[in-house]
């Protein structure tokens, strides 16, 4: 699958997405709607197990595309162009689908925002991350101000989006809000392997484990709590289950058969 503004390649269980809108790949809207329609058929393709979300060249996401929000001349239109990236980064969240951003160079703005939206982050050392929207006069809206404290705390988030600024990887790990940082020219590689690992895990356990936790974020310990219970129970019903037990009594790698 491949699109000028977004290539899909798909190696094994692995797919990767890059993001080609060189030199900083804004997200403009095109991109957006290329990119949402390889989510969903990705999402759809059984064979996928793990996704990485990578940039071409140097840089993942510089940010959202200025000249239109420039052009923005209601609030109607405002919020209508939030919800918009608000709904594709939505769908990558709630992918049953290991999501992997590799982050390479400036990641910033609806970037940032879109990373958060993956489930883990692989940062390069050089990297610089931040939401920057305050110096534009406005606000992330790509669901930064509930993303980000959620991930970091509600005081870091808070200064993180006031001033503006923006942190390096070290910084980002440091906060949690990177998984990861190795060498700059490593990102891609480190992401592609950490998917692999991932992908190798049984289709089942990967899914229930992505609806336990974002369902459980969402609600009360003791709902989620109840939901954890009720698909650990399913989970023990497969095939993979009995598979990973015997392996483990009889001293080997499990085959998984995603069943």
């Amino acid at each position: 699958m491949t699109d000028p503004l977004i290539i899909t390649a798909i190696d094994g269980a692995v797919a990767t997405i890059t993001i080609n809108n060189p030199p900083k790949n804004v997200l403009t809207i095109p991109l957006m709607d290329a990119l949402g329609k390889a989510v969903d058929v990705l999402a759809k393709d059984d064979s996928v197990k793990a996704i990485v979300i990578t940039g071409s060249g140097p840089i993942f996401v510089a940010g959202a595309d200025i000249k239109v929000i420039a052009s923005i001349s209601s609030s109607e239109a405002g919020e209508a162009l939030a919800r918009q990236g608000q709904a594709l980064f939505n769908k990558i969240e709630q992918l049953k689908k290991v999501v992997i951003a590799a982050i390479s160079g400036y990641c910033l703005g609806g970037g940032m925002e879109l990373a958060m939206a993956c489930h883990l982050r692989i940062a390069g050392d050089r990297s610089r991350m931040g939401q920057p929207e305050i110096n534009l006069g406005i606000i992330p809206g790509f669901g930064g101000t509930q993303r980000l404290p959620r991930i970091v705390g509600q005081a870091k988030a808070i200064e993180l989006i006031l001033s503006g600024d923006m942190i390096h990887a070290e910084e980002a790990k440091q906060i949690g809000l990177v998984n990861k940082v190795v060498p700059e020219g490593e990102v891609l590689k480190q992401a592609t392997g950490m998917a692999k690992k991932l992908a190798s895990k049984s289709k089942c356990t990967i899914q229930a484990t992505l609806t336990a936790i974002e369902e459980g974020m969402n609600e009360p310990l003791s709902i989620g709590l109840g939901r954890e219970a009720q698909l650990f129970g399913e989970i023990c019903q497969t095939a993979d289950m009995k598979e990973g037990v015997s392996a483990f009594l009889e001293k080997r790698q499990p085959k998984f058969q995603d069943k």
